[in-house]
């Protein structure tokens, strides 16, 4: 009789927490404040191996995982381009047959200073990636600061993900 009852009440409970939460629509991940997890060994012909310990050298970078066949990932390479010019920006190519990569970043302009690539999507799981593109930023002692999932484009990349970096910038 109190069964029906106490499951209500666990409900009610779960979402009353949801509804409090700062962004609701913000997926949370266990991998902030922990040590960025290892990017592979493998990179596109021509490009720069990304490494761990590029991750852990001084200053801010960003982690951003893509993939030619993803639209959204289209959308916010301007965004990208740009800025890569004021910190060092590094590529995931998630799940990408290599042609379709390379022929992608020589139609669209290449903004990383290195890349890895992840044609099985191991990198992505460690990393808690649930599809492209996701982006994180990572300090200068390779601990992730913070992540964005989704394009970075328009008002929810300004209001989002703009001041985590200004944030993660100005601690550095």
């Amino acid at each position: 009789m109190l069964l029906p009852v106490a499951v209500f009440a666990g409900f009610a409970g779960l979402a009353g927490w949801a509804l409090m939460r700062n962004d609701p629509d913000a997926l949370p991940s266990a991998m902030i404040g922990r040590e960025a997890p290892a990017v592979g060994e493998t990179t596109l012909p021509g490009k720069t191996q990304l490494t761990d310990e590029m991750l852990r050298e001084p200053g801010v970078k960003l982690v951003n995982f893509w993939a030619s066949w993803c639209p959204p990932c289209r959308a916010e390479h301007p965004t990208l381009t740009e800025l890569s010019k004021s910190l060092p920006v590094y590529g995931v190519d998630l799940k990408d047959p290599e042609s379709a990569a390379l022929g992608f970043l020589s139609e669209h302009g290449d903004p990383y200073h290195a890349l890895a690539t992840d044609p099985r999507g191991r990198i992505a799981i460690d990393w808690g990636v649930t599809a492209p593109p996701e982006t994180f930023i990572v300090d200068g002692k390779g601990q992730i600061l913070y992540r964005y999932a989704g394009p970075l484009v328009r008002e929810d990349y300004q209001s989002r993900f703009l001041p985590e970096l200004e944030k993660a910038l100005a601690a550095e």
